[in-house]
């Protein structure tokens, strides 16, 4: 009985074991083509010979057709074309059947003329049979991809679907549609495609007319019954989309975003149509990456992040295990924002790969016994204060927090011989009207001057603002929004410089990779936005009007604030990197000694009279603008001190 069991429990093993799962797999497809094998070889004889095939070829027929079958066979198994056979075979399989067939055909002429006298096999035959091969296989195949979508539909309530029009088509709008005959986004009932240009209107696309251009969307939605229309990401340029959503929202009718397959790859997002969002309207291009420079310059190597808690630093840690590092060390200051980093990067904490590390880079000490315990081989420093009025209150803290601990860093960096420093830097350093601003401009000086006298890459990635990012406009707006209004404006004419949080970290690590030491690469931040402009796009998606639901309100420019932002100093030349998105602003740069000479100065008046910090910032950067601020500051202080007495 023992003996029975044992063979049993083998047998149920190897039942179930992989090899010969696939074995039966490859079995089942060889078996699934001999019929359209044999069948295609007899069909060339006949096509070729007609009436005489039998009476004269019979003989050779009978040697013929069991020889290219099993050829094929073999040719078809080693190409491994038997496996590829599934309900969803595409154009790609097809073109891979084509090369199969012809491999087939050499194989079939070979052995002719290997194994029978003159080769007495005509080549007609041989040419014959290969494209009824390709036919008959090919039709079977698509015949069984057509049953099985007409059986997923027929299974489809149409009653509870959604009807929708297809704005733009581009391969994921495509790959959508083919997911609706799949049956795996049975809600959506597509009635219509809407095109840019006025001749594809009458054709059809996979079987769905184009009904309208995107001028004419309303009227098509109307007219078809439509109560959504999904937009293809990336189709639509800023201003059409915008225009789309304004019409479509006039009328009630829902405007959503088919996800671009190569977000849906990258697992970004899935592949279920999302709302319309902000970052949409401004119509920001996908950041091609080089991937091969990456992977070389950060796998298997030990990374360092300062401020891994912000909206950049999370970022970046996020992007940068995505190319396997040895170690990948993220350094804040924040507990609870650690705590919660953490949770998000359990993973890849428990396998040894993140470590998360509470300590503030301003503590010196700290700082060095991160660096000289784990070595790092590039840090990217994305640690810093932001907030320019409160900067403005509190200019000593900017100093400590922006200035010096920045230069400490860079001199643990070269101390302990890290290959790479990335520095965040921003466009307020450029003609600086705040201290925020002109603290990170001096900064940038001694980034760039302590290149000259180290190994180490020491390079600045200068950008403008993000979308979403932490007590930024965007979450202010939506919070405001929320509240039912007003949203508030310093100015009408405001104007910022806008990318996503993703593309700045990407572009960030790219700029690094690129370095050799002493660049300040400045990101291509596209067209500045107006301020006024984005809050009523924010209010329209949010199924709001402007004025009528929502009020904006104009409050004027706070302490250090500027009208517009710069991404180049006056001086500084522009110049192009292999990368489209990425340039370097190059100009004269200071002497080390006199960078660290002024530095030292700016912290020991820091640390002794704070009123004298904008005054030395003003000899470090000649182009700092505060008078103006300086009367203001006060009274925003004041301000801000009366509405703190109040709420408490």
């Amino acid at each position: 009985m023992a003996d029975r069991g044992h063979i049993r429990t083998f047998t149920r093993n190897a039942i179930r074991s992989p090899w010969l799962a696939r074995l039966r797999s490859r079995f089942s497809g060889a078996l699934f083509l001999t019929p359209a094998f044999a069948l295609a070889t007899l069909s060339a004889y006949l096509l070729r010979f007609e009436s005489a095939a039998f009476s004269t070829y019979l003989a050779e027929m009978q040697v013929v057709i069991p020889a290219a079958v099993a050829i094929k066979i073999c040719v078809f198994g080693l190409l491994r074309m038997t496996r590829a056979w599934h309900d969803y075979v595409t154009f790609i399989d097809l073109l891979r059947l084509a090369r199969a067939t012809a491999v087939s055909a050499a194989f079939l002429a070979l052995a002719d003329s290997m194994f029978r006298d003159n080769g007495l096999l005509p080549r007609s035959i041989i040419v014959i049979d290969a494209c009824l091969t390709t036919l008959f296989v090919g039709s079977m195949l698509s015949i069984r991809r057509v049953l099985r979508e007409r059986k997923t539909l027929a299974k489809i309530d149409t009653s509870s679907q959604t009807r929708v029009l297809i704005a733009g088509l581009n391969e994921t709008g495509e790959a959508f549609l083919r997911a609706i005959r799949r049956g795996s986004e049975a809600s959506f009932q597509v009635v219509g495609i809407v095109a840019e240009k006025p001749r594809l209107v009458g054709r059809e696309i996979n079987g769905v007319p184009v009904v309208a251009t995107f001028q004419e969307i309303v009227t098509a939605a109307q007219q078809n019954n439509v109560e959504t229309v999904l937009v293809v990401d990336g189709e639509l340029s800023p201003e059409n989309l915008r225009s789309v959503v304004n019409d479509c929202r006039q009328h009630e009718i829902e405007v959503r975003v088919i996800p671009s397959v190569s977000r849906i790859v990258a697992g970004q997002v899935g592949f279920h149509p999302r709302e319309v969002d902000i970052e949409d309207l401004l119509g920001r291009d996908a950041v091609d990456l080089d991937q091969d420079q990456l992977n070389r310059w950060l796998s298997d190597r030990v990374l360092m992040v300062t401020g891994s808690c912000g909206s950049i630093g999370s970022e970046i840690a996020r992007q940068l295990l995505k190319f396997a590092p040895r170690k990948l060390l993220l350094v804040d200051r924040s507990e609870t924002g650690q705590f919660h980093l953490g949770n998000e990067l359990q993973e890849a904490i428990d396998a040894g790969i993140a470590e998360v590390i509470v300590g503030d880079i301003t503590d010196t000490q700290r700082m060095r016994e991160i660096v000289s315990e784990n070595r790092p081989a590039i840090m990217f420093h994305a640690a810093a204060y932001k907030h320019v009025p409160l900067m403005e209150q509190h200019p000593s803290e900017a100093v400590k927090n922006i200035t010096k601990a920045t230069c400490g860093l860079v001199d643990l960096a070269h101390l302990y011989d890290v290959e790479s420093f990335v520095m965040i830097s921003t466009d307020k350093a450029v003609n600086p009207t705040s201290v925020m601003g002109c603290c990170k401009r001096v900064a940038e000086l001694y980034v760039q001057a302590k290149a000259a006298h180290s190994s180490c890459h020491f390079v600045t990635v200068r950008f403008g603002n993000v979308l979403g990012s932490a007590g930024s406009v965007v979450p202010t707006f939506r919070r405001q929004i929320a509240e039912g209004g007003p949203v508030t404006i310093t100015n009408p004419d405001m104007t910022r410089y806008f990318m996503t949080i993703p593309e700045a970290s990407q572009l960030v690590i790219q700029a690094g990779a690129m370095g050799r030491g002493g660049e300040i690469f400045v990101l291509d931040m596209g067209q500045p936005v107006k301020i006024v402009s984005l809050a009523e796009d924010l209010i329209r998606l949010s199924g709001l009007e402007v004025h009528k639901d929502i009020e904006l309100k104009f409050t004027g420019l706070r302490p250090g604030e500027k009208l517009y932002e710069e991404l180049y100093i006056d001086d500084e030349k522009r110049l192009q990197t292999v990368h489209p998105k990425i340039l370097i602003a190059e100009s004269e740069q200071l002497a080390l000694k006199d960078v660290i000479r002024h530095i030292a100065e700016l912290v020991e008046a820091a640390e002794s009279d704070s009123s004298a910090v904008r005054a030395k910032l003003k000899t470090i950067v000649p182009r700092y603008q505060y008078d103006a601020p300086l009367s203001e500051s006060a009274t925003a202080g004041s301000k801000l001190s009366t509405a703190a007495s109040r709420a408490a």
